[in-house]
């Protein structure tokens, strides 16, 4: 069986949310304080859950600085650090809940323990939210989060972010989850026909007729067009009827042509006797005529 899109989606959603939330509990940068009187301009102040730190263009960023006006102890800070670490927890408790549901290495996954683990992950969400709005709602309050004496600028920083990343992340993937309750993403196994199976429509086979061929072809079962041997060769039937050949014409001449043949005939024969007794003086030659 195919893993439903909802249990992909809550799979993938769930572990980026819970990468944003413990970047976001760590990092020193829920708040950002810049602009001292008493300081360089370029000196600016990351104020997170755990760590204080300060940075300054020309020089390297100095983290463990001393709480002067009580960051530390401010109630959104307390909450934020109790609830972020509760979030993180029941993240994990909630993935690996999803694993033993979704089980993509086997067939059917288990769909009330992949919803159970959709629950488990909002409920991680709304933990992490609820710090991070409540954070963001008394930032510039400095009688809530207290700043530096001096009037400075207060600004939101890039842990805040990602805990708003975070929390949205795992909402999408807790409620993503959860719908494996739904009747509709399981797949309904399909009953048995009752008789023979009909073959579709791309399983028929037509069978069309054979074409006519020229008689000097033959159409083999091996596919190739091969003329036919010669035994099998039937001479081709004379068609018309013949055509009546006229009779061969005889010429006639007027002048007959044999007349001055013997007068011929004698000549050439005296010549050729003169030449065949060249010294015999007693044969009369044309010469003596």
């Amino acid at each position: 069986m195919r893993t439903p899109v909802v249990m992909t989606l809550g799979m993938v959603f769930a572990p980026c949310g819970l990468l944003f939330n413990l970047t976001s509990t760590l990092a020193p940068g829920w708040r950002l304080v810049k602009g001292f009187l008493d300081q360089p301009v370029d000196v600016e102040l990351y104020q997170g859950l755990w760590d204080m730190c300060r940075e300054q263009s020309s020089s390297e960023r100095e983290c463990g600085q001393q709480d002067k006006s009580g960051y530390f102890e401010a109630q959104p800070v307390l909450v934020a650090r109790a609830l972020m670490v509760t979030s993180l927890a029941v993240t994990v408790l909630g993935l690996l809940l999803a694993s033993l549901g979704v089980r993509c290495w086997q067939d059917v996954p288990n769909f009330v323990l992949a919803g159970l683990s959709g629950v488990v992950l909002f409920v991680a969400g709304l933990l992490s939210l609820i710090p991070v709005s409540w954070y963001n709602h008394f930032l510039r309050d400095r009688d809530v989060l207290p700043a530096p004496a001096s009037q400075v600028t207060v600004q939101v920083s890039y842990s805040l972010v990602l805990g708003y990343l975070g929390s949205c992340l795992l909402l999408l993937g807790g409620f993503s989850l959860a719908l494996s309750f739904a009747p509709w993403c399981k797949e309904r196994p399909k009953a048995p026909s009752a008789g023979p199976r009909r073959s579709s429509v791309s399983t028929i086979r037509v069978e069309w007729p054979e074409p006519e061929l020229t008689p000097a072809i033959k159409y083999y079962s091996d596919g190739q067009h091969r003329p036919p041997p010669a035994q099998h060769r039937k001479p081709k039937p004379k068609v018309g009827f013949p055509m009546p050949r006229p009779p061969p014409k005889a010429y006639t001449n007027s002048v007959d042509v044999l007349a001055g043949e013997g007068w011929e005939a004698a000549q050439s024969q005296d010549s050729t006797s003169c030449s065949s007794h060249p010294y015999d003086s007693t044969l009369p030659c044309d010469s003596d005529l």
